[in-house]
């Protein structure tokens, strides 16, 4: 790694690795930091892609060697026990999909490939210990197999998850629990998932299940207190009391995999930027799953932080004004984002009967109204611009 570096970025992941790739032979010195050192494992978590974030990944020339994609080509979403349901197609949008499934570990190791023969500085097994941030600089101090490096950079770029915020004085986080735990597993029904991905409010939690391969991936919201009751169920009693809470509109579902979760969590930052350092993907938020909009987001980052970081003359890229522009310019789609999404937890957490009322004559308004879900489906595919 070069003692004084253009961009400087921490974090391996999708939303970092999407940046350096933006960069690369763009005449930047950049490098890219992973604390991880191994190559990316068999990960075979869901992850959700609009259309947008498909888009830029063809661009970027990782599309192809995605082992598995599976399209969505319909949203359906409703709630149990009342009127109102909403569909969404990419047919009304003309597009060739709203997004795509797939396996983080194929989008992971798909840009892992893309770096190894790219111009950027590319460092695997190497750990942040501390920034500090000057008027003209930034300087980090890089762990790299037991031996510290001090490198200068004009932009720092943190895309670590979060886990350097604290080496940054000026910024606050600000996390609230949602009290809950998102139950995920692979389930299988007696028809083909159609391309479709249904998204269902229930009684016992939101209900997400996405198509992918010949079945779905489920994300099925839960308190935390009743969390390990239902990964305790067998598979049996899960398929019967997932199926109750459903329906049937995806048919029978007959054979479930096994079963993990994780706490749910909503955390934003006072700023996604402070003196010679931005903030990007799960760094600058983490957002409740139910929509699917999280990595859209960080991706969305990234891409408005390379285009920006293009535009800016080199011996200007990470001052004051450049990063105030960013932060500007990231403001309005994170927070409304954000908003919507923690919005559609309050509002559908709830089953007073007047709650209820509401909310079917705001599914059926959406699904008579083609201008309004073609602007609410174009939200959600491409944020705002």
């Amino acid at each position: 790694m070069r003692d004084h570096l253009d961009v400087l970025i921490f974090g391996g992941g999708p939303v970092g690795a999407a940046l350096a790739l933006k960069l690369q032979g763009q005449g930047l010195d950049v490098a890219l930091v992973e604390a991880r050192a191994s190559a990316p494992g068999d990960d075979p978590r869901a992850l959700a892609l609009s259309w947008g974030s498909c888009d830029e990944l063809m661009q970027l020339g990782v599309w192809q060697h995605m082992l598995q994609r599976t399209p969505i080509e319909t949203v359906h979403v409703s709630q149990q026990g009342a009127l109102g349901r909403v569909k969404l197609s990419h047919e009304e949008m003309q597009l060739p999909a709203l997004g795509y499934v797939v396996n983080f570990g194929d989008l992971h190791a798909a840009l892992h490939q893309a770096l190894l023969t790219s111009d950027v500085d590319y460092l695997t097994g190497a750990q942040l210990q501390e920034v500090k941030t000057l008027a003209h600089y930034a300087v980090a101090k890089v762990d790299v197999n037991g031996i510290s490096k001090m490198t200068t950079a004009q932009l720092v770029v943190l895309a670590d998850g979060g886990r350097s915020v604290e080496m940054l004085p000026q910024i606050k986080r600000y996390s609230r629990a949602y009290q809950q735990q998102a139950v995920i597993a692979d389930v299988f029904a007696d028809k083909a998932n159609g391309g479709v991905a249904y998204e269902r409010f229930s009684q016992s939690g939101p209900i997400a299940m996405l198509p992918r391969g010949e079945g779905f991936a489920l994300v099925w919201t839960q308190t935390e207190e009743h969390a390990p009751t239902v990964l305790a169920w067998d598979d049996a009693t899960f398929l019967q009391q997932l199926q109750q809470a459903f329906g049937d509109r995806a048919g029978k579902l007959v054979k479930v995999g096994p079963r993990s979760a994780f706490p749910l969590y909503l955390r934003q930052l006072n700023n996604n930027v402070a003196q010679r350092v931005a903030l990007i993907g799960n760094a600058a938020q983490a957002l409740h799953p139910v929509a699917g909009q999280g990595f859209n987001l960080g991706l969305r980052d990234a891409l408005d932080l390379a285009k920006l970081i293009l535009a800016t003359p080199r011996p200007r890229i990470g001052d004051a004004a450049m990063l105030q522009q960013f932060s500007q310019r990231r403001r309005l789609d994170a927070n409304l984002t954000v908003g919507f999404t923690d919005l559609l937890i309050q509002v559908f957490d709830q089953h007073p009967t007047w709650l209820q009322r509401t909310r079917s004559v705001g599914l059926l308004a959406l699904d008579l109204l083609p201008g309004v879900r073609r602007f609410f489906t174009n939200r959600m595919i491409f944020g705002t611009k």
